[in-house]
C-alpha cells in the first residue's frame, strides 16, 4: 500500500515524464503497488503521481456501461477521442482518490481509445465506453497533471474542496480498515 497524493501536492499539477525502462522488477512492482493501493482505496483507476511517482502510467479495474469488466495496465498513453462532431458528452458524477471524499458531474465523452505500451514495451491499445472511457479519460488527464477538479467551475471546485475537508477523514478511516483488512503482504 502506498500513500495517495492529495490534490494541491506538486506531484499531481505538472506532467509526468515517459517511462523508458522496461521489463524491470522496480517496474513491476510499481504496478502491483498501484493495484494494491487502488482496491484498498476502493479505487477504479490509479495514476502514477497519485502515490508520488512521476511516470506516465496508471492501473484500472473498471467496468464499462455493458457489464464487461477491464483490468490492466498502460504507460505512456496518448488519448484519442472521438472528432467534435462524432462525439456525445455525458455530464456525470466523478470522483477521485487524490480528492477523497467529493464528487462532482463532469462532461468526458462516452468513447475513449488509449495507445500506449504495456510493461514489457509491447505496443497496446485500450478502448473503452461508458464509465470505462471516463476511466481512461480521467487517468490520462492526471499524466498531463490535471484533476477533474481542474475542469470545474471556481464555484463547483470550491465545492469539491468543501467536500473533502468535510469527507476526508471517514475516507480516511475506511481506507485504514481495508488495509488491515487485507493484512501484512
Amino acid at each position: 500500500m502506498r500513500r495517495i497524493t492529495e490534490v494541491g501536492e506538486d506531484v499531481l499539477a505538472r506532467p509526468c515524464r515517459d517511462v523508458t525502462e522496461f521489463g524491470s522488477l522496480e517496474l513491476a512492482t510499481l504496478i502491483d503497488d498501484m493495484f494494491l493501493t487502488m482496491y484498498v482505496a476502493d479505487g477504479a483507476g490509479l495514476a502514477a503521481n497519485q502515490v508520488g511517482v512521476d511516470l506516465r502510467l496508471f492501473v484500472y479495474d473498471c467496468w464499462d456501461d455493458q457489464g464487461i469488466r477491464h483490468v490492466g495496465h498502460i504507460l505512456n498513453p496518448v488519448l484519442e477521442l472521438p472528432e467534435p462532431g462524432e462525439r456525445r458528452l455525458v455530464d456525470d458524477m466523478e470522483g477521485c482518490l487524490s480528492v477523497p471524499g467529493a464528487g462532482l458531474p463532469v462532461p468526458r465523452t462516452d468513447h475513449a481509445v488509449v495507445r500506449g505500451l504495456d510493461q514489457d514495451g509491447d505496443p497496446l491499445t485500450v478502448e473503452g465506453t461508458g464509465y470505462f472511457a471516463r476511466c481512461l479519460q480521467h487517468e490520462t488527464d492526471h499524466l498531463l497533471g490535471r484533476t477533474y477538479v481542474d475542469r470545474l467551475s471556481k464555484r463547483d471546485r470550491k465545492e469539491a474542496l468543501r467536500q473533502m475537508e468535510e469527507r476526508r477523514e471517514a475516507v480516511f478511516a475506511q481506507r485504514a480498515s481495508r488495509e488491515a483488512e487485507l493484512g501484512p503482504r
